[in-house]
């Protein structure tokens, strides 16, 4: 920090494609694609906020690199309730904003609400700089951190303004969390450090853990004494020491700890500037949509947010079916449908209708990427199912992938795709498709499946220590889904075994 000082399935389907909805927006910043139904003035204000954050983050991580080759898709809502409800089915949902990554990309939600009487910026600013936050750290920061720093880091900058000169104001206080900072129990330092969120038993404690996690990360970057003791903690647990030992080597007595943080949510807070005015951008890009792609964006936000709900996913695949009926020239609604046939369970994926979907979007636009490559993983998927073993077959199902990279060779997805092909052929990946993965991690280092799977080629190329990083960064996560600890723990036993003169055969990572 040498260059800074002190100082949070609604609307049917049917109605998404209805002309009487507002048109939506897309900006084009450095850094993120956002889609929003306001004006074109609020927009661009909000556009011009959001990348003057992430530039603030590049001042103060010193990360030389100005924008991003895989930009971060946002979609702005009318209100917190209509996010809740797409994330959840609820509008009641306690959900203000959200940030998700999977095998097709990451993308963030948020809304354009404003609040009433709220201290410092909106709710709304505050949940998506907290998620982006955590977008950043895995982006940027390549290191293995606890669960409680990695919360308390995304809600240290969640906070982040700018003064009338435009400096960026870092460490303003997060008053969302003083209720469980001041009126619920005081949860020991000592359980924030090793318990993950996962463990809390209720909503309470969950507010608390997040609120401790906040205070012990704005207590270490801002008390002179225990400055670097962060620095010396990760470092150690990244080196392999037991959390517990680093804890101590680097903080001390733990009770200490816990009692000069009781003291700390009690004192006046500081915050930080950057020493010099984070610029407003003025090449942002606003176009409206093409008639197609606004008619289907509320149904691709739909598809995107029913996976994994069965339920769920059914209904929007069958009001995709109907919307796709009564508007067969729409190929941007044609790929929606052939990704939701796709992306049902197995028992119930209708493949014919999702090959005949695909092959409508790409009659329209043959260069389409991701129409491009579901259709090389149908084909793929059919190849595995019977068994295939010709070679030639197998090139020809890779043929739409190959395409789908020339077309945008900085799209991740054609990159792992081409990959995760000699994983379905059960082949050991070419030195090309190797290739292929590094550069797709290269490009979406966020994504936990091309990680893991980055990891394993590491691994299986003999390079242990940068695979084991990597999965220590998973293991650590307090988002993953239990499967980090697993991975880790197989990448050591590789390790060893080959160590101790072993051999074993390329590992493909869980899933391939």
């Amino acid at each position: 920090m040498q260059r800074i000082r002190m100082i949070s399935v609604a609307v049917t389907l049917a109605a998404m494609v209805s002309p009487a909805h507002a048109k939506w927006l897309r900006a084009d910043t450095e850094s993120f694609i956002i889609y929003s139904e306001s004006n074109e003035k609020q927009l661009r204000e909000f556009a011009a906020n959001l990348q003057r954050f992430d530039t603030t983050l590049r001042v103060v991580f010193n990360v030389a690199q100005q924008g991003e080759e895989s930009r971060l898709p946002i979609y702005l809502l009318p209100s917190g309730d209509d996010v809740a409800e797409l994330a959840t089915g609820s509008r009641k949902a306690p959900i203000v904003g959200f940030y998700r990554h999977g095998r097709d990309g990451a993308f963030a939600m948020s809304h354009r609400q404003k609040d009433a009487n709220v201290r410092g910026t909106s709710s709304a600013q505050q949940m998506l700089f907290h998620e982006y936050s955590h977008h950043f750290m895995k982006r940027h920061l390549r290191a293995a951190f606890p669960g409680w720093f990695i919360e308390g880091f995304a809600e240290y900058y969640s906070t982040v303004d700018f003064d009338k000169d435009g400096r960026a104001m870092i460490g303003q206080p997060v008053y969302r969390r003083a209720y469980g900072l001041l009126m619920l129990p005081k949860m020991p330092a000592e359980r924030v450090l090793f318990e993950p969120p996962s463990a809390m038993r209720s909503l309470g404690q969950t507010d608390t853990y997040y609120g401790r996690s906040w205070l012990l990360t704005h207590m270490l970057f801002h008390n002179a004494v225990r400055s670097e003791q962060v620095n010396v903690y990760t470092n150690a647990i990244n080196a392999g020491t037991e959390p517990r030992q680093a804890a101590a080597d680097a903080f001390g007595d733990l009770d200490q700890l816990d009692k000069e943080l009781n003291r700390y949510v009690e004192a006046r807070l500081s915050y930080r500037t950057t020493r010099d005015p984070i610029p407003v951008p003025t090449d942002i890009g606003i176009v409206p949509l093409s008639a197609d792609e606004d008619a289907v964006i509320m149904a691709r936000l739909e598809r995107l947010n029913a996976g994994g709900d069965t339920t769920r996913m059914t209904k929007v695949r069958d009001a995709l079916r109907t919307l796709a009926a009564k508007f067969p020239d729409n190929p941007d609604l044609q790929f929606e449908l052939a990704a939701a046939e796709w992306e049902m369970d197995r028992e119930t994926r209708d493949m014919a209708a999702a090959r005949a979907a695909v092959d409508k979007v790409l009659v329209a636009k043959p260069d389409h990427v991701r129409a491009n490559v579901l259709l090389a993983r149908i084909k793929i998927f059919d190849l595995h199912d019977t068994g295939e073993t010709d070679p030639a077959a197998w090139r020809e199902a890779r043929r739409p992938i190959q395409l789908a990279n020339r077309t945008d060779p900085d799209d991740a997805v054609p990159l792992y795709a081409y990959f995760d092909s000699f994983l379905a052929e059960g082949k050991r990946p070419s030195d090309m498709a190797i290739k292929a993965l590094e550069r797709a991690f290269a490009l979406t280092p966020e994504n936990i499946e091309m990680r893991i799977a980055y990891a394993f080629s590491l691994a299986n190329q003999g390079q242990f220590d940068p695979a084991i990083r990597l999965a220590k960064t998973v293991a650590f996560d307090p988002h993953d889904n239990g499967q980090g600890e697993a991975i880790l723990a197989r990448l050591e036993a590789m390790r060893d075994q080959r160590s101790g003169g072993g051999r074993e055969g390329n590992a493909p990572p869980p899933g391939g």
